[in-house]
């Protein structure tokens, strides 16, 4: 009971992390989701915003220890452990959004937009020398790839007449089916469809507009460079974690080691290394790559222009973008240091939605049909 119980609070307390980051990370200027100009990012109540909202969370967080507690030793189930978690992330979401909700009111009551004439800052050479994919730092990735496949391809020969049961990350041992190209090959098809998928959206971030500030026109095109470089190349050996990760399990499906609480670690530790990883990058660098060091002068840079005032465009604390009149397909998102959104305004963006939710619906007809079998809910604890 006891690791089981120190697992749930490991849990809550990475989640509580998670959600202090989140305003932690965004930029001096965009507080909880809400645009600001630089003149503000030290006003009161946005400090009034930031005290409520790391105060609550932490309570929420005591709390749910506590009644996680409680409730393992009343029930001995983990139940409780998994509602606390749920409604620690369910209520921290509320609290940020009630933090948006705080500087969204002081800055219409205050006329923030109104104190500077408004601008966008438009830097050119994104489009005639964009950032380039560093393709070498994807090697790591496709040589895993590779090497799966090659010993795949070797070992299927000789492979029993049923295999353990895929799980993605893993493998159950006490169920077996048959062995198929198909089954037999799932771990090399996850690292193609990872490898494929990263890609895609490593292109798609390079070519997205880059998110700029009006009053550092310099200064921000020159961190959003490095900002870019860097998450394409955390992008490329993201996938080569997965990649990792999918290799150990495939010598676990192949039943060329025999499954063991070793191997089963091997399998998570690039997860764990790539999500600390990430972690540390985003700390360092920033929403946009603002935390990036300055170059001399930078720091004194001020155009006296504020960011065009565009939160009537921005839902949900910042999470949801519609816009017709915007020809971008994909934005920085405000929630979350690197992340983009699709503008809901174009049409596009829907037939990408409306794309996305056939291939779904036809995904659970076949399920539903027989034709594909769904991975099966294993608990967390």
């Amino acid at each position: 009971m006891i690791p089981l119980l120190g697992a749930g609070l490991i849990l809550i307390a990475l989640v509580t992390s998670l959600m202090l980051a989140l305003p932690a990370l965004a930029r001096p200027t965009l507080p909880f989701g809400v645009r600001v100009g630089i003149q503000r990012v030290g006003d009161p109540a946005i400090t009034t915003a930031r005290r409520f909202y790391a105060r609550m969370t932490g309570l929420v967080a005591a709390l749910a220890a506590v009644v996680s507690i409680l409730g393992l030793l009343i029930t001995g189930s983990a139940v409780a452990i998994g509602i606390a978690t749920t409604v620690v992330i369910v209520v921290d979401l509320l609290l940020f959004y009630r933090a948006h909700r705080m500087v969204r009111a002081a800055k219409l009551a205050g006329r923030w937009a109104a104190e500077r004439r408004q601008g966008v800052a438009v830097d050119t050479t994104f489009r005639t020398d964009p950032v380039r994919v560093p393709w070498s730092w994807g090697l790591p990735a496709l040589s895993v790839l590779l090497l799966t496949a090659a010993i795949g391809w070797a070992r299927y020969g000789g492979l029993p007449a049923t295999l353990p049961s895929f799980l993605g990350y893993g493998t159950a041992s006490a169920q077996r089916e048959p062995t198929t190209v198909l089954h037999a090959f799932q771990p090399v098809i996850h690292q193609i469809v990872v490898t494929v998928t990263v890609l895609a959206t490593v292109l798609a971030a390079l070519r997205a507009r880059p998110d700029l500030d009006a009053a550092r026109p310099q200064g921000s095109a020159r961190r959003y460079r490095v900002y870019l470089r860097g998450i394409a190349v955390m992008s490329l050996l993201s996938a080569a974690c997965l990649n990792l990760a999918l290799f150990f399990a495939a010598l676990q499906l192949w039943e060329i080691v025999t499954p063991a609480i070793a191997w089963q670690v091997a399998v998570y530790v690039p997860l764990i290394v790539l999500l600390g990883g990430w972690l540390i990058w985003e700390t360092k660098v920033g929403q946009a790559g603002h935390r990036l060091p300055a170059l001399p002068g930078e720091e004194l840079e001020d155009t006296g222009a504020g960011q065009r005032d565009d939160d009537r465009h921005w839902f949900l604390a910042g999470t949801v973008y519609v816009n017709r009149r915007d020809p971008a397909l994909l934005v920085h998102a405000r929630l979350g240091s690197s992340s983009w959104t699709l503008n809901l305004g174009h049409p596009i963006a829907w037939l990408l939605l409306g794309v996305l939710a056939v291939a779904l619906i036809v995904f659970a007809g076949l399920a539903l049909a027989g034709v594909v079998d769904l991975p099966e809910r294993h608990s967390l604890f």
